[in-house]
């Protein structure tokens, strides 16, 4: 399964790829908004994670350019930002799959939840879809 990550902050980012990567998941990054868009047209990866405060281009017109787009319109994209969650119900109006708190996924350095965070919502989005549990490729440490 290949994921985006977009992240403009470089430790954040960094970190975010090593989890994905150490679960076994092929990983892309992007760390502004127009690199995003650019990715995921061409990459099309299976999931995208989302910041949304992001150079060039906000990660909310990101999130709104991929929805509109019919190459990309189909791809889950879960919001990952600092910023609380009263943006949720607007971010999942707009066709996000889910939206988490930063915090709630990596509340230390030692502690990083996005690989976990990442299989509950695909597994959501495959049940939506239609898509059996044993064709989903999951690793598990």
């Amino acid at each position: 399964m290949k994921i985006l990550v977009v992240e403009d902050s470089r430790p954040l980012r960094r970190e975010d790829v090593r989890v994905l990567n150490q679960a076994g998941y092929q990983v892309i990054a992007a760390e502004d908004g127009e690199v995003a868009l650019r990715l995921a047209a061409t990459e099309q990866p299976d999931a995208i994670v989302l910041d949304l405060m992001l150079p060039k281009i906000s990660g909310v017109e990101v999130l709104k350019r991929l929805k509109k787009d019919a190459k990309t319109s189909e791809i889950p994209v879960i919001v990952l930002s600092g910023l609380s969650n009263k943006n949720a119900d607007k971010l999942l109006s707009a066709g996000a799959e889910a939206y988490f708190e930063k915090n709630e996924v990596m509340p230390d350095r030692e502690h990083n939840r996005l690989t976990k965070v990442v299989e509950e919502v695909m597994c959501r989005v495959n049940r939506k879809r239609g898509v059996g549990l044993s064709s989903i490729p999951i690793k598990h440490l």
